[in-house]
């Protein structure tokens, strides 16, 4: 997929007023009101030398949070600013009036107008995101997985009584321990939640992210199947830890591993929590999200497409995806990367020749969609959840996302019934949630392109239904 570039810079431009403007907190407003309606975060705040002034930008649709702002100056009622380090040298150029600043953003010498709006509250972009002091332990811990140290945090409730405890395990990607994506630290809410409510939590950078070692990207499902159970076993030895209830969260791809972890612990799981993790193969699975995103990313920018044009889209994405499918399965990673590379060029050869970027522009966005042609998307694409909820017979809650356009709930809710009744399973619990998505949040369409506008890390109701869940099996007090 060819992402829009999330680069911005800001410099608001005016003649010159008797009274210096105020141009300190928090400011929030959209790029292109009407037309792009991107929107914006700004702080400013004081620099380390009067009168300078120091600022951050988040750009929650772009996944750009927290990048610093350069050469930012006020005078009289203009202030300015740059992002660096970002192509086109984006710039806003505007007015300070009172609490609204109005102006025009420029990138690659193309403008667009631009409004923000004073934020008196302040209010945190991600709400959710617990801050300390917490009123709970935390362990900095390292744990081997064969040849690999993984490297995590453990939160536990205060006190000598032995708790529950739970592995967190990641979607796909490489992810930090707290799953971060667009701003959003899933993990990092989940674990605060449950630890609150008297779970001890461990969660763990992937490989070859944080303080862990390794390559995510060259792993097989083997390997992650062994990093989780290695996390089984450093919980089920913590003197603060029940070892017989230990069980396991996996989100996305995590889902998928959490039944593999838990059928090879030899009962050494005792509880599994599958959130929008799929119950077919990953190839299903990437077909139907392929289709989703494809028809969602079209109708969004033109409601009047036609049914015949999206069909073509589709039908072109998906026969892609078939010519691509037996190159991995066969482990021919060169043969991969070319047939992305002759993808990418062809669908950049259909855009007018003013907008198609340069040499060094493309060479990156092939390089990019390379970068996912690896051991572990491989693993991922032939890999059949099946056999193992077919095995799982521990308590199991399952949850899928109504909106959730990467995990379709209507092609794996009923499978995963099917699964968990063939296993034999009396305590299992399939639910999809009304109004969120892939990551749990309360959303409107439920696109991939959502997940950074929306404040809310993870639907509260979500946090709540596992607590009570748990709670009722395995009780923390």
């Amino acid at each position: 997929m060819i992402r829009r570039i999330a680069a911005l810079a800001i410099a608001l431009l005016s003649t010159a007023a008797l009274a210096q403007a105020d141009p300190l907190g928090v400011w929030r407003g959209v790029i292109g009101p009407d037309v792009i309606d991107l929107e914006i975060r700004v702080t400013i705040a004081a620099g380390e030398a009067e009168p300078g002034y120091a600022g951050t930008i988040d750009i929650p649709a772009q996944g750009l949070i927290g990048h610093p702002l350069a050469d930012v100056v006020v005078e009289g009622d203009a202030l300015s600013f740059a992002l660096p380090g970002i192509p086109g040298d984006p710039m806003f150029d505007g007015v300070i009036d009172g609490d609204e600043v109005t102006g025009t953003f420029v990138q690659g010498g193309q403008p667009i107008a631009f409004t923000l709006e004073r934020d008196a509250e302040g209010a945190a972009l991600r709400p959710q995101e617990p801050v300390p002091p917490f009123p709970y332990d935390e362990e900095q811990v390292e744990f081997a997985s064969g040849d690999v140290t993984l490297a995590g945090t453990l939160t536990l409730p205060p006190g000598d009584e032995s708790v529950p405890g739970l592995l967190l395990i990641s979607g796909s990607g490489a992810q930090d321990r707290n799953q971060e994506i667009v701003g959003h630290k899933p993990f990092l809410v989940i674990a605060d939640h449950l630890t609150r409510a008297g779970y001890a939590v461990l969660r763990v950078d992937d490989r070859g992210v944080g303080g862990s070692t390794g390559s995510d990207a060259e792993a097989s499902f083997d390997d992650l199947v062994g990093d989780g159970l290695a996390g089984v076993e450093l919980l089920r030895a913590h003197p603060r830890v029940d070892a017989a209830r230990v069980g396991l969260l996996g989100h996305s791809q995590g889902g998928y591993l959490a039944p593999a972890v838990a059928v090879a612990s030899d009962g050494g799981v005792a509880f599994t929590i599958l959130v929008a993790g799929p119950a077919v193969d990953g190839f299903e699975v990437l077909v139907a999200q392929n289709e989703r995103i494809i028809e969602q990313a079209m109708r969004a920018a033109d409601p009047t497409v036609d049914d015949e044009d999206v069909a073509a889209a589709v039908a072109g994405q998906i026969g892609f995806l078939e010519a691509l499918f037996p190159l991995l399965q066969a482990e021919d990673y060169d043969g991969a990367r070319a047939l992305v590379r002759e993808r990418v060029e062809t669908e950049l050869a259909t855009l007018p020749v003013e907008e198609r970027p340069d040499d060094a522009t493309v060479a990156e966005i092939i390089a990019a969609n390379q970068m996912g042609m690896s051991p572990v998307f491989r693993a991922f694409l032939v890999f059949d959840p099946q056999p193992y909820l077919r095995q799982l017979t521990v308590p199991t809650l399952a949850l899928f996302g109504e909106l959730d356009a990467q995990v379709i709930p209507e092609q794996s809710e009923g499978p995963m019934r099917d699964a968990l009744t063939a296993a034999g399973n009396t305590d299992a619990t399939v639910i999809t949630v009304p109004g969120v998505n892939h990551l749990m949040q309360p959303a409107t369409t439920g696109g991939v392109d959502e997940y950074g506008t929306i404040d809310t890390t993870i639907d509260p109701g979500v946090l709540d239904r596992i607590t009570q869940w748990l709670q009722e099996r395995f009780p923390s007090r």
